[in-house]
C-alpha cells in the first residue's frame, strides 16, 4: 500500500501530490499505486483501445470507502472516474492520472422473493443479477451481454431481450443509494431526492455514485423459448424485408434482432459457413414456452435458412450466447443511431456495408425495441427515447493496432451513409469517447433539466468522467 507522495490530476488539469497514506487510513479496501504490482491488471478494461494511467486505484470495501475516496478527491480538487465491470466503450471508468474509484470487487445480489426485488451492489455483471433471479423464476430486464456491468447499463438506461415486455433496466428501478458530490450517502426514489432519482435514470453517472441499486423483479423462466436462425448474406435482402413486416405486429413477449457479421464456428452451421457473410437472427420469446413456436413460425418459417438452433433453454444459458464475441481485450470502436421505422435506404445501406465488414469481429446489429418502452412518457426518466422502434449500433471490433485508422474510418463513413433516416438521437451506452459533440443528441429534450439536477447535487462538475452534462458555471 503507497506512503509516499503520489503526483495526481486536478479537475483544472493540472497537478498536485497528495498523501496516499492519508486516504488508505481511511479504507478498507485496497490502493494500488503506478509503482505497485497488479497496477497494470487493475487499470485494463474491456476496451483495449482504452489505455489509461490513473493516479491511484481504490478497490472499494463498501460504500464507506466510497464516501472516503469522494471526500479526499474533493479536499484535493482531484479529477475522479468509477468503475463498476468496465464494459464501457468510451472507457469512461479511467482517466490520466485521477483517482479510479473502483466498485468491481462489489458483486453482491440479493433477492427478495416474496417482495421480488433484487439489491444490488455496483460492480455486479449481467451474469451475477441472471444467476441469482432466474434459478427463482425471476428476473430484472438487462442487456444482452452476461459480462457487461450493471451500473453503467442501468444509469444509461439499459435494453434487452425482456425490454419490450417489461421496459427498460431503468423502468424496473426502485431506488439507488448515491454518494453524492459533498460526500453524503442518500437514498434515491420516488418518495426521496425524487429530482435525483429521476436523473440517474439515463443520465448516466453525472450526478454521483451509486452504491447500490434496487430493483422489481418479474415472472420470468428460467426456461424460456428462444434462439437463432442464420442465413447467407445473399439472401438478407429478402430476409430483412420480412423480417420489417413480421416484427412490425410482433407482441410485446418477442424480441427479434437482426445482426450482419462473419458467421462464427457453431456447431449448428455446415463448417462450410464458417467465417462466411451471414445474417443471424436472434429472438427471444418471453411468453408461455408451449407457444413459442407458434409466436416465431412467421419468421423461423421463411427463407431458407443454413442454420436455426431454436427452443426450450435456460435463459441464464442465452444470455451469454453472445459472450465469446464480446471478450475483453480486442480493440472496439462502436457508432449508433435511433429510428422510429426501418426504411428501405436504411436497410440497402446495413445490406451494403455489412458485405463489406472491415473485420472477422466486426458485427451490425439492429435491435428491437418498442414495446413497453415506449408506453412511458418521454419526461417520465432522463432517458427521453421512449419513440424508438429499432437502434443500430455499428459494432467495430478488431484485435491489432495497427487496425485502427482503417477500422474507425469504416465505423464513421457508416454511421454517416445510414444517418438519412435516423432520429438523430443515440442510447447514451453506445456512444464512444470521441462523440462528446453528441451529449445533446443522447438526451434530447430532458437536457435542461438534467443541467438544473447536475447543478443542484455536482455545481463543481466533479464526476466529469462521462457523457458529460456540465452545470452552467462551468460551461
Amino acid at each position: 500500500m503507497p506512503v509516499t507522495p503520489v503526483t495526481m490530476k486536478t479537475l483544472s488539469g493540472g497537478s498536485v501530490e497528495v498523501d496516499a497514506a492519508a486516504l488508505a487510513k481511511n479504507i478498507k479496501g485496497s490502493m494500488i499505486a503506478p509503482t505497485d504490482s497488479g497496477y497494470d491488471e487493475a487499470r485494463t478494461i474491456w476496451n483495449a483501445m482504452i489505455d489509461k494511467r490513473p493516479g491511484l486505484i481504490v478497490q472499494c470495501a463498501g460504500a464507506a470507502d466510497t464516501r472516503a475516496c469522494v471526500n479526499f478527491a474533493r479536499e484535493h480538487d482531484l479529477l475522479v472516474s468509477v468503475r463498476g465491470a468496465g464494459h464501457n466503450i468510451a472507457g469512461s471508468s479511467l482517466s490520466d492520472g485521477g483517482l479510479l474509484i473502483d466498485h468491481s470487487l462489489l458483486r453482491s445480489v440479493k433477492v427478495d422473493t416474496g417482495a421480488s426485488t433484487v439489491t444490488v451492489e455496483p460492480g455486479a455483471t449481467l451474469g451475477d443479477v441472471d444467476a441469482a433471479t432466474l434459478n427463482s423464476g425471476l428476473a430484472v430486464p438487462v442487456g444482452i451481454n452476461s459480462t457487461t456491468g450493471i451500473a453503467g447499463l442501468t444509469l444509461g438506461g439499459g435494453f434487452g431481450w425482456l425490454s419490450r415486455k417489461h421496459g427498460l433496466t431503468i423502468d424496473a428501478l426502485l431506488s439507488a443509494d448515491v454518494v453524492t458530490a459533498d460526500g453524503q450517502l442518500i437514498h434515491a426514489s420516488e418518495s426521496e431526492h425524487a429530482d435525483l432519482f429521476w436523473a440517474l435514470r439515463g443520465g448516466g453517472g453525472n450526478f454521483g455514485v451509486v452504491t447500490s441499486f434496487t430493483y422489481r423483479a418479474y415472472p420470468v423462466g428460467p426456461t424460456l423459448y428462444c434462439g437463432l436462425m442464420v442465413h447467407m448474406q445473399s439472401d438478407a435482402p429478402a430476409v430483412l424485408e420480412h423480417w420489417r413486416e413480421f416484427v412490425a405486429s410482433a407482441p410485446d413477449e418477442l424480441a427479434v434482432w437482426a445482426v450482419l457479421r462473419k458467421a462464427p464456428p457453431l456447431p449448428f452451421l455446415p463448417e462450410e459457413v464458417h467465417g462466411q457473410d451471414v445474417l443471424v437472427l436472434p429472438f427471444v420469446w418471453s411468453g408461455e414456452v408451449d407457444a413459442g413456436e407458434a409466436a416465431i413460425a412467421g419468421m423461423s418459417g421463411f427463407g431458407n435458412p443454413v442454420g436455426m438452433h431454436i427452443g426450450p433453454m435456460p435463459f441464464a444459458d442465452f444470455q451469454q450466447a453472445f459472450d465469446p464475441l464480446l471478450t475483453p481485450g480486442a480493440r472496439n470502436y462502436w457508432k449508433s443511431h435511433n429510428f422510429t421505422s426501418m426504411s428501405d435506404r436504411t436497410i440497402k445501406t446495413v445490406l451494403e456495408y455489412g458485405a463489406t465488414l472491415p473485420s472477422d469481429h466486426s458485427e451490425i446489429f439492429i435491435g428491437q425495441l418498442g414495446g413497453a418502452i415506449n408506453r412511458i412518457p418521454a419526461d417520465a426518466t432522463a432517458y427521453a427515447h421512449r419513440d424508438v422502434e429499432f437502434v443500430l449500433n455499428v459494432h467495430t471490433r478488431w484485435e491489432d493496432a495497427s487496425e485502427d485508422e482503417k477500422c474507425v474510418k469504416w465505423a464513421r463513413e457508416f454511421f454517416d451513409a445510414s444517418a438519412a433516416d435516423a432520429t438523430g438521437g443515440v442510447y447514451v451506452n453506445f456512444m464512444p469517447e470521441d462523440e462528446t459533440d453528441r451529449t445533446g443528441s443522447a438526451f434530447g429534450p430532458n437536457m435542461d433539466r438534467l443541467i438544473q439536477v447536475k447543478e443542484k447535487y455536482d455545481p463543481d462538475n466533479r464526476f466529469q468522467r462521462n457523457q458529460n452534462i456540465r452545470p452552467k458555471s462551468k460551461a
